[in-house]
């Protein structure tokens, strides 16, 4: 009898500790998800704020090479 009490509270552990590593992986995920998702965010209003800044910049470089390989026009 004692046996068979010692295998249930050694089965009843397991399934315990693996319920809650499970538990734990889902708030990982959620944590992983929401910093994810911050941090595309933070790109796209990167993107946003410094496109025109850019756009300029990449701009006169297209102007200035241009003028260098084709002093003509």
């Amino acid at each position: 009898m004692m046996r068979a009490y010692s295998l249930f509270a050694t089965l009843q552990s397991m399934v315990s500790e693996r319920v809650d590593s499970r538990k734990d992986r889902g708030a990982t995920a959620v944590e992983y998800g929401l910093l994810v998702g911050l941090i595309a965010a933070i790109i796209i209003g990167a993107v946003v704020l410094l496109g025109g800044t850019l756009d300029g910049i990449f701009t006169d470089v297209e102007t200035t090479l241009d003028s260098e390989v084709n002093p003509g026009g």
